[in-house]
């Protein structure tokens, strides 16, 4: 057959890359499990006229269709869920009978969305969320506990360094309405194009397309350079002379998520309060997070969510949530592409158990089941070759050790890094810690 032409925006990884995607998304997996998230997997195809209720991204569903459908079911109604929330939303309706509120659940899963691919923007996706879920309230503490646990997962990833800013809706609703703003949703999307304009031209956008001018405007821009990695943003808003109840209420909110993330910070992690972020989304009510990567800027936010305070109804009752959506193959595919994350070898491997001629090959099976046994990865070599080509088998898959097994019954293990082999006995045998699975590797690090 021809050769294959690669097709655009479904990644496939080398088993290298593979090895990065499986630890990173173990790690957050016990990280949410540690939590007490369940993990769910909803099916992939949701109906259409579900995946399309607000009408944004119609042109991005991928509609399923027989390839001999009959004439008249050629659309089948179906489309592939373009992300997490839509599917748990149905999640919660069909199954709410047999979940117990508050519902706390992690959901790593491909999703597929027909945009331009691009870096950072893939039409096959794989993301892990994280959501709780209550009947009619939910709690305000769960809206620092996403924060907190998102923190404890990526501070324990060698990735580049990531930053969570937060902001909270109460906060910026209760702000704009105590300085007079009529159209809060429109000044809300002028002050999101911040990152990529000047202060300048926002203030003209502020006037022409939200009617915001003159001292007011002056406000809007002073509250939205607000950024601190302490509580002292609060003083900053209060310096302003605005009062307002909502806005009281979101101010407290944000000093809460705040301190509940300082004890999870590292060199590798930080949050910080930005009152700039509002995450466009209509339904967010509250806390909202957004978290872009060191080095990165031009991906935009890499893990964001916030709380929404109508997940789902049923007509009788209604499903509020927070919860934050990290993309993993949108994280991922430019470290690789960059080459500043890898994996410390190619292959699970950790040993090598030599073998000195196919009439010994049982005894060298035997040997790998002993260490199997013992949770150590273990390959047999493919072939008798001489010793020396074995060696460079291991080495050309970054495998740490060869293992030897001598004609009196005796063994050995060989380091091929470090050149030194010593007498092993296959049923105590441990190699170090960091050799027992591969690690991940970060350049620069």
């Amino acid at each position: 057959m021809a050769r294959p032409t690669p097709l655009s925006g479904f990644p496939e990884w080398l088993p290298e890359q593979r090895i990065v995607e499986q630890t990173v998304v173990d790690r957050l997996r016990q990280t949410f499990e540690a939590w007490g998230y369940a993990s769910i997997e909803t099916r992939a195809a949701e109906p259409l006229d579900q995946l399309l209720r607000k009408g944004e991204i119609d042109k991005e569903v991928y509609v399923l269709r027989r390839l001999h459908a009959e004439q008249d079911d050629a659309d089948a109604g179906l489309g592939l869920h373009f992300d997490l929330t839509v599917p748990l939303a149905r999640y919660v309706l069909e199954h709410g009978g047999h979940l117990n509120f508050p519902f706390k659940r992690y959901q790593i899963q491909k999703v597929w969305r027909g945009e331009r691919p691009q870096e950072g923007r893939y039409r096959e996706f794989l993301q892990a969320d994280i959501d709780v879920i209550d009947v009619d309230s939910l709690s305000f503490h769960f809206e620092v506990e996403v924060a907190q646990v998102m923190s404890e997962a990526f501070a324990g990833l060698p990735l580049p360094a990531l930053r969570m800013q937060v902001n909270n809706r109460n906060l910026i609703e209760g702000f704009y309405r105590g300085i007079g703003v009529a159209d809060i949703p429109g000044v809300m999307r002028v002050v999101d194009k911040l990152d990529k304009l000047s202060p300048e031209t926002i203030r003209d956008l502020l006037e022409t397309e939200a009617n915001v001018t003159g001292a007011a405007a002056d406000l809007v821009l002073a509250f939205a350079a607000i950024s601190a990695e302490d509580t002292s943003f609060a003083d900053a808003v209060t310096a302003l002379g605005i009062s307002d109840p909502q806005l009281d209420q979101g101010l407290g909110e944000l000093v809460r998520v705040i301190e509940g993330t300082a004890p999870l910070r590292s060199g590798r992690f930080s949050v910080v309060a930005d009152l700039r972020i509002a995450r466009g989304l209509d339904y967010y009510t509250g806390t909202v997070y957004e978290t872009r990567m060191a080095g990165f800027d031009s991906l935009g936010s890499v893990c964001s969510g916030g709380r929404y305070d109508s997940l789902a109804s049923d007509g009788s009752t209604t499903y509020p949530g927070v919860g934050i959506s990290f993309g993993v193959t949108r994280t991922l595919a430019p470290l690789f592409s960059r080459g500043v994350i890898r994996a410390s070898r190619s292959v699970p491997t950790c040993v090598v158990v030599a073998v000195a001629d196919e009439e010994s090959r049982p005894a060298s099976d035997a040997i790998a089941r002993a260490l199997r046994a013992r949770g150590i990865p273990v390959e047999v070599s493919p072939s008798a070759a001489k010793f020396g080509k074995q060696i460079r088998y291991a080495d050309r898959r970054g495998i740490p050790f060869v293992w030897f097994a001598d004609a009196d019954g005796t063994s050995s293990v060989k380091d091929i890094r470090s050149g030194e082999q010593v007498p092993a006995d296959p049923t105590i045998w441990q190699p170090p810690t960091a050799d027992l699975r591969p690690h991940l590797v970060v350049e620069g690090d």
